[in-house]
């Protein structure tokens, strides 16, 4: 009989619960990434302004990664462009649709490379084809932060495609060179037109001041592009301060005229 007496609560409680759920007084959480969103009216994909540009440097099993740019438009496309560090290979790009899932959290490239995003306030991290959290170790580096467009008066975490050179016109190449200055490290990675670079900077955005230590680059031989990337070489250990209006940027010596000029790129 105790044991009966104390199993009514218990079966009350549960009907009470079912009763509830039935009417609609109660939602059950939804996980998502491991993620609960306890209320779908209010998910990212109608709370966030998540429309933009993503940048990041995933993983890459046999390189120093991938920088990767994500950008997702209101009407429901992506592009996207991948670039692996030390490595004379074009840039790949791709575009196309991407969906949301049921809960409104967590986005799918529906392309030739499908990927899945969860997508969070100004950042997506990238999960596992089958909607799990990456764990471990790198878990990190599969985060992707949003990059303000426009003249944000920052030079960092942007990419920066070199236009002109010493006042001559960057020439077509397989492979554009760029640089890109992160804003954690004191750090740039780039491509000077035939190999990858990084290497140290330091830079002073109150004072537009900015120079660059030793870089390392891998050793490739290419038969075009050495020129402008040795130029380029030349120029990124000879500049002090920059100058920035806008999405267009120039390395400076002193009070000389411009030695290399980059303008943004965003993928929109």
């Amino acid at each position: 009989m105790r044991a009966v007496a104390r199993g009514i609560p218990a079966a009350i409680a549960a009907a009470i619960v079912a009763v509830a759920f039935a009417a609609g007084g109660c939602t059950a959480p939804v996980m998502e990434a491991g993620i609960p969103n306890p209320n779908p009216a209010h998910n990212a994909r109608n709370s966030l302004d998540w429309a933009g540009t993503y940048r990041g440097t995933l993983p890459c099993a046999d390189c120093p990664g991938i920088e990767t740019i994500v950008s997702l438009a209101s009407d429901g496309t992506y592009r996207t462009q991948s670039t692996y560090l030390e490595r004379s290979v074009p840039a790949s790009s791709e575009q196309g649709r991407f969906t949301w899932n049921e809960a409104g959290n967590t986005i799918t490239l529906e392309g030739p490379r499908p990927a899945k995003y969860f997508v969070g306030e100004n950042r997506l991290t990238r999960l596992a084809l089958d909607g799990s959290r990456i764990t471990g170790p790198l878990a990190k580096h599969h985060v992707m932060t949003k990059v303000a467009d426009g003249a944000d008066g920052k030079v960092t975490e942007k990419y920066w495609k070199l236009v002109e050179l010493n006042g001559k016109p960057v020439p077509t190449l397989e492979r554009e060179p760029h640089l890109i200055l992160k804003a954690e490290g004191g750090r740039v990675n780039g491509f000077g037109g035939c190999n990858s670079f990084s290497g140290p900077d330091e830079l002073d955005e109150a004072k537009s001041r900015i120079r660059f230590g030793k870089l390392a680059s891998t050793m490739k031989a290419c038969a075009s592009g050495m020129e402008v990337e040795d130029a380029f070489h030349r120029v990124l250990q000879t500049v002090d301060n920059y100058s920035l209006s806008g999405d267009r940027l120039s390395l400076n010596k002193a009070r000389m005229a411009p030695l290399a000029r980059f303008e943004a790129v965003y993928l929109q």
